[in-house]
């Protein structure tokens, strides 16, 4: 039997519509929070380059973590300003999909490479006379060339099993942009098979490089509680605490969002919950880095008196 269905060529992003009508007057808010982080990500990537104190594998890390997090804003915040101020609030099919994968490889990839940020906290705190060995600079692009990898092949996989389903109802999509949910609640076609594999793919990516960090950050707290110096004991917590601070907000936030049950989902709240892990955590993260780092805000202070001649 054959159905006539309306071919989806296009989707429009509600974005904050269910929260409030007057949406330009977000505008000014996020394109603040916006430039804030990408010049404070900028800013660390600068001071590690021009550090020689700072060429450490964890600063390393450091830096390679800030340009994806450049990456992973610029994702989606640019077309969410655009859409804020504008009435049409179209995005194409086309558009849409590559809006998914390039979302989805940068969230992927900063998955494993937080995973990749605790393993380096671990082997300097519980293995400190190993810790040049182990992270070793092969080493560490290993890690960096491996989270960009699994993140492409997760983001391969996500984007595929979404726009493999037809859409042929309404083609608004509530949230501020084309994210997995949200576009496979609009197909027309029974999705459990696909919210299944998604399910996995996401237990195994989410959840997987989840499990590797907080086994790390308990060998480390471990190692913490075993230590006889005060002094010591607050500087090694200080210099985890600020990770796990970003981690936190990040998988908090990517958890509740994918693994929640459809019929918890409320207009808007798409939205509300994504701003956690899509612009909240960027922007902690220079902040968090920097101003709890003493080395990094030295380095940072240096260069500018060097700049300016102070």
């Amino acid at each position: 039997m054959n159905i006539n269905h309306t071919v989806v060529t296009g989707f429009i992003l509600l974005g904050f519509s269910g929260i409030t009508e007057h949406q330009v007057s977000l505008f000014p808010i996020f394109l603040c929070m916006y430039t804030i982080t990408v010049a404070g990500n900028l800013s660390i990537i600068i001071t590690y380059k021009l550090s020689p104190s700072l060429h450490t594998p964890m600063y390393f890390l450091l830096a390679n973590f800030s340009f994806l997090e450049i990456l992973y804003i610029s994702c989606t915040v640019p077309l969410m300003l655009s859409g804020l101020l504008s009435e049409c609030k179209v995005i194409s099919f086309s558009g849409c999909v590559i809006q998914m994968y390039c979302f989805l490889l940068c969230a992927g990839t900063e998955c494993f490479m937080l995973a990749a940020m605790a393993y380096d906290r671990y082997n300097a705190i519980c293995h400190p006379l190993l810790y040049t060995v182990i992270m070793n600079e092969r080493v560490c692009i290993q890690h960096i060339v491996g989270s960009y990898i699994i993140g492409a092949a997760n983001a391969l996989i996500y984007t595929g099993v979404t726009f493999s389903l037809p859409f042929c109802g309404s083609n608004k999509i509530d949230h501020f942009f084309c994210d997995v949910p949200p576009v496979l609640e609009l197909s027309c076609q029974d999705i459990w098979v696909n919210e299944l594999v998604i399910f996995v793919i996401a237990g195994c990516v989410i959840i997987g490089s989840f499990v590797v960090t907080i086994i790390s950050y308990v060998e480390i707290i471990s190692k913490i509680l075993r230590l006889h110096s005060v002094s010591g004991r607050e500087k090694t917590f200080a210099t985890c605490s600020s990770h796990f601070i970003v981690v936190t907000v990040f998988y908090g936030s990517g958890i509740f969002m994918y693994f929640r049950p459809r019929s918890s989902h409320r207009i808007g709240q798409n939205s509300v919950v994504a701003l956690m892990y899509t612009v909240i955590a960027p922007l902690l993260n220079p902040f968090i880095y920097s101003l709890r780092n003493k080395e990094v805000k030295s380095n940072m202070k240096n260069i500018i008196l060097r700049k300016f001649k102070f």
